[in-house]
């Protein structure tokens, strides 16, 4: 399963809808399809749209979230809402999560990443996959790779380490392009200009990351982390 999930979103409350879809483009891990403000038109296009996950409003005029919910034939649902009393419904409709109005990036960002991992549950991924490299394609298998930083040479272009000490141009792709096929629990990015593999932090604190890559003097190789990327790191890392 590609780790970045397809949704749709529903809210009958247009100040409430822009703003849900403007937390949902700030999550790596999330693609908006389409945004509808009516159940109607919602149930209307559903079934000529691909996706993986439904956020939705539960107060609605006409036809409410739960209903909504439970026309989708056993899809992922994330419930918004601004009242209490339908938390059991939600959980009786075995939804992902049930998020409080207001919502913020950060809770919203910790119910997607409950959907990552039942979905990657249900449906394993590849472990593995096909990039171009400057001497031809390659597999790259996930459990072999411990760092990806951008090429000084062009910035277009990232240099993948591999565990084994091994190196590979990856030609013309943005890290944002390769998040969407790495497993989101097992790698980060950490500053503007590298990812790294979970398995590969040996130490880190507040703004440095020593990892278990040897250089070639022999010691750890020490990255920053950067202010931006903090958060979302110290989150997967944490027991």
């Amino acid at each position: 399963m590609n780790t970045r999930l397809k949704c749709l979103l529903l809210d009958d409350e247009l100040p409430g809808l822009k703003y849900l879809k403007m937390l949902c483009e700030q999550i790596p891990e999330l693609e908006v399809v389409k945004a509808f403000n009516s159940p109607e038109a919602f149930l209307k296009e559903i079934s000529s749209l691909e996706f993986d996950i439904c956020i939705l409003d539960i107060e609605m005029p006409g036809m409410d979230g739960l209903s909504v919910a439970n026309l989708l034939g056993g899809k992922p649902v994330i419930f918004t809402t601004a009242y209490n009393e339908y938390a059991a419904e939600a959980f009786d409709l075995n939804a992902i999560d049930y998020i409080r109005k207001p919502v913020t990036k950060e809770r919203l960002q910790t119910a997607v990443n409950k959907a990552l991992q039942r979905l990657q549950h249900l449906s394993p991924s590849k472990n593995f996959i096909q990039l171009n490299t400057d001497k031809g394609k390659t597999l790259l298998f996930f459990d072999e790779l411990a760092l990806v930083g951008t090429s000084e040479m062009d910035s277009r272009d990232k240099i993948a380490q591999l565990h084994d000490g091994k190196k590979l141009v990856l030609k013309n792709i943005s890290f944002e392009k390769l998040l969407q096929f790495l497993p989101v629990n097992d790698f980060c990015q950490v500053n503007k200009k590298e990812v790294l593999a979970l398995r590969a932090v040996q130490f880190f604190s507040h703004d440095e990351i020593t990892t278990k890559i040897i250089q070639s003097t022999g010691k750890p190789l020490v990255i920053t982390l950067g202010d931006a990327f903090r958060e979302n790191f110290l989150k997967k890392v944490k027991v």
